[in-house]
């Protein structure tokens, strides 16, 4: 992965769990990364972070929008954004529907942290060669 890229890169999360959100702050910022954070998907679907996002991680289970909900409303709406899923509560069977769908990664909590740089690695590059001609 291109380096310049990885700094120009801003990856924005979205999970109900504050500790959640600040330990991916932190460690998203300390590979580099331009991250922002929501406490739901209505706060990320009004920020303008929306247009700048290159990855979005989002939590599966989430209450009124949940991850895969999210993930449907972005496609419908014709905004395409490279995602990874993390979830507490993994399900094999929805985890292959979205895959299927296009999620970049399904990741189970507690994760790796080379599991989640290796999932953002893959979502960035297949982000960018969505953009490219």
């Amino acid at each position: 992965m291109d380096r310049q890229l990885l700094q120009m890169s801003r990856i924005c999360v979205v999970d109900d769990d504050k500790a959640f959100l600040d330990s991916m702050r932190r460690l998203l910022k300390s590979l580099n990364h331009g991250v922002s954070v929501f406490p739901s998907a209505a706060a990320f679907l009004e920020s303008p972070e929306l247009w700048a996002a290159d990855c979005l991680i989002a939590d599966v289970n989430m209450p009124d929008m949940t991850g895969m909900e999210l993930y449907a409303h972005l496609i419908e709406a014709g905004h395409e954004i490279a995602t990874i899923l993390v979830t507490a509560y993994p399900d094999a069977v929805l985890q292959e529907q979205m895959l299927k769908l296009g999620v970049c990664s399904y990741l189970r909590k507690p994760f790796e942290e080379a599991a989640l740089i290796a999932s953002i690695g893959t979502a960035l590059s297949r982000g960018k060669a969505a953009r490219e001609p």
